[in-house]
């Protein structure tokens, strides 16, 4: 059936929205999203944001997050913030709400063109990030066959291993990114972040992202490595971070407190795909 979506980017991640509200129609199969990846149907994405009718009320949609690799996920934090700038278009300083695969989530549109979402409150317990571990701690050491590697592990929605490194540029992403996504401590596979504080107020950041490898920018993982670098006593509560792909910022000011994401949105091309 073909379906009309729109490719978008923030901070460089490749984001294509697909509207079903009035509409509905069944997301595409992981053997589909495979073919579209290698396929010149579709221009390149890392993630599909598939959008359906709200699940609550006073919110304008739902949706749900789909990887190249085509596998679902909780959350997409750049996703996140081009489904808010595809649903309000070109109109600034507007407030959205949106249903998640993780929650009830709240955008908000400045005038200055960026989007700030609301990422709702980090979880540290390992049972419910999922990671293995008898204990909740600051830390984990994880047994990588002989070397062992020490992170800090969240949830943001979807499960993030962060990792401290002398250099962005230089740090082992692609060793040991699939090392530590197909860990067994990590039963539903993880995000790994590869994070260099430079100051109180600026960190590093590249991320190899479950399902799809190394992108230009990873929202939930940016939040994750500046809420570990808080949680450590390390970072203020609003951190600029840099990533491949641009800058985005992220606030959090502690406990029971949700984590706010702002970073850019821009519609690249619209077009047809047959699903």
């Amino acid at each position: 059936m073909p379906l009309r979506y729109a490719n978008m980017q923030g901070t460089g991640n490749r984001i294509l929205v697909v509207d079903q509200r009035g509409a509905p129609v069944e997301p595409p199969s992981p053997a589909r999203i495979l073919e579209l990846v290698d396929s010149a149907e579709a221009p390149g994405f890392d993630q599909i944001m598939w959008l359906a009718e709200p699940r609550t009320a006073n919110s304008v949609a739902s949706y749900r997050v789909f990887n190249n690799d085509g596998t679902e996920v909780e959350q997409c934090g750049n996703g996140l913030r081009c489904v808010a700038r595809f649903l309000a278009g070109g109109a600034g300083d507007t407030e959205l709400f949106l249903d998640s695969p993780a929650g009830r989530v709240e955008a908000q549109l400045l005038e200055d063109g960026a989007v700030s979402v609301n990422m709702g409150e980090p979880v540290f317990a390992p049972a419910s990030i999922p990671f293995e571990a008898s204990e909740e701690a600051l830390r984990y050491e994880i047994d990588l066959g002989g070397d062992t590697v020490e992170a800090a592990v969240l949830s943001m929605g979807n499960p993030h291993c962060i990792l401290d490194v002398a250099s962005t540029r230089s740090a082992p992403v692609e060793e040991l990114g699939p090392a530590l996504e197909h860990h067994a401590r990590f039963p539903e596979r993880v995000n790994v972040g590869f994070r260099r504080i430079s100051d109180r107020r600026a960190v590093d950041l590249r991320v190899f992202e479950r399902g799809v490898g190394e992108t230009l920018a990873c929202g939930t993982g940016a939040a994750a490595a500046v809420v570990a670098g808080i949680r450590e006593g390390r970072l203020d509560d609003t951190v600029t971070v840099s990533l491949p792909g641009g800058q985005v910022v992220v606030s959090f000011r502690g406990t029971g407190e949700p984590v706010w994401l702002t970073g850019n949105a821009e519609l690249l091309s619209e077009g047809i795909l047959d699903i």
